[in-house]
Formats: structure tokens, C-alpha cells, sequence
């Protein structure tokens, strides 16, 4: 779900040592145009999701593997937040409501289920397709404020050169990271295990590159008690 140009070595460096203890393993593989069709095959070996489409769409028909711990800033280990951004220099007042809002799409945790979930909502609403999207619909002055997940913001802030052009006015509440997954017909714990070993195998700098520290059991029960938020 992070797949930033200056993360894809590091991401085949940890598939290979993923692969090492799992030799079934298939190589890596990016994903179609319909995500929830791809994370319902029943072939799925592994694969990353977001907790909202984890609740709405895929409970029940998937294997919970584990989720992965970011070490985000507030947050507790296995926990992240969203951050919405403004220009710098031109916040609005949040509580008003009287601001376009960018997010990049209604089945995402971060940037619809979190804002909404605090009131954050907007007068109106500008889908974009993607995080890094809504960042630069803000600075292109096209939406006023955008919901952004807090590792998409560091990675942004790492390697874009107009993220200063922006700065963070809110954050939500911490809600669980994005989840690992498999299909139905795998045993979830041998993959968790050698997913853990590999990610701890890594060398400190990958692991930095990722922001993956290892990974936290986090129940479904838990994921599933957030309500779904309202269609925007």
C-alpha cells in the first residue's frame, strides 16, 4: 500500500527474505484496477489492504494475518492517524466546515472513514484518486484541506520537494494500521511468522526506508468495531 518509487528495493529485499522462509511464496505482483476483486481471489497469497475495506467488504471472506507496527508519531504500536493538511499559512477553521475537502476515495480509512468520523467533512468535496493526489490538490489550491494518512505524509515530506508548501492543522484519532491478509484457504500464522522474521531480518536502514518495525496482533474484532462512515 506504500509502494513509493524510493521504496520498491527495499520492498524486494523483504519479499526475498519473506521468501526464504516460505518458498511457495509467489514473486511479487501489482495489483489490477479492482483492488477488492484482488483481495478476494482465492488464490491470494498475501497482501496489504486498508482497515476500511478490512470491515466493509473483506471480513469474513479473507485471513487476518497481522498488522504492521509504523511507529507513528502519538500513536500506540500498531496504530496510525490521519493528518489534513492545509496550505502553509492558510489554515481554515475546521469546526466551520466551510472548506472543500480532497480525499482520495470513500472506501479509504484515512482519507474518508477518520476525518469523517470527527466532523471533518467539509462543505464539499473533491475525490482525487490517491493521498499524494489530495496533498496536491491543497497546494494547487483546488480543495482547502485534505485527509492524508500519516505515513503517506512522512513518505511525502521524505521525498516530494513541495511538501513545505503545506502544513499539518489536525490529526485524527489513532485507529488500527493498515492490515496484512491472505485468503481463506491459508493458514494465516506460518505466513505471519515468516512475514515478522523477515521484516526484523532487514537491515535498519530498509526497515527506516519501509517505516515497518514488525508486526502487532490486532484482532478482527477490533478492526471491525469502527463504524462504516457515511457515503460522501
Amino acid at each position: 500500500m506504500y509502494d513509493f518509487p524510493s521504496n520498491s528495493a527495499a520492498h524486494k529485499r523483504l519479499w526475498q527474505a519473506f521468501q526464504e522462509s516460505v518458498p511457495e511464496a509467489p514473486e511479487l505482483s501489482s495489483a489490477d484496477n479492482d483492488l477488492i476483486a484482488d483481495w478476494l481471489r482465492p488464490d491470494l497469497f498475501l497482501s496489504q489492504t486498508c482497515s476500511l475495506p478490512f470491515r466493509a467488504k473483506l471480513h469474513g471472506h479473507v485471513n487476518l494475518v497481522a498488522s504492521p507496527n509504523n511507529n507513528n508519531e502519538g500513536c500506540p504500536d500498531g496504530y496510525y492517524n490521519s493528518v489534513i493538511l492545509a496550505r502553509s499559512g492558510s489554515a481554515p477553521y475546521l469546526p466551520s466546515n466551510d472548506f472543500i475537502l480532497a480525499f482520495n476515495e470513500p472506501l479509504s480509512q484515512s482519507g474518508w472513514a477518520a476525518p469523517a468520523s470527527v466532523g471533518i467533512v467539509g462543505k464539499s468535496r473533491l475525490q482525487t484518486g490517491g493521498h499524494a493526489a489530495s496533498a496536491l490538490a491543497v497546494k494547487q489550491g483546488r480543495a482547502d484541506v485534505a485527509a492524508v494518512d500519516a505515513l503517506t505524509w512522512h513518505f511525502l515530506c521524505r521525498d516530494w520537494d513541495q511538501a513545505d508548501a503545506l502544513q499539518v492543522v489536525a490529526k485524527t484519532p489513532p485507529t488500527p494500521t493498515l492490515p496484512y491478509i491472505t485468503a481463506r484457504t491459508h493458514n494465516p500464522k506460518p505466513l505471519r511468522d515468516a512475514l515478522n522474521k523477515a521484516i526484523l531480518e532487514l537491515c535498519a536502514q530498509d526497515r527506516e526506508t519501509l517505516q515497518i518495525f514488525g508486526l502487532i496482533d490486532i484482532s478482527a474484532d477490533i478492526y471491525t468495531q469502527y463504524p462504516l462512515p457515511p457515503t460522501p
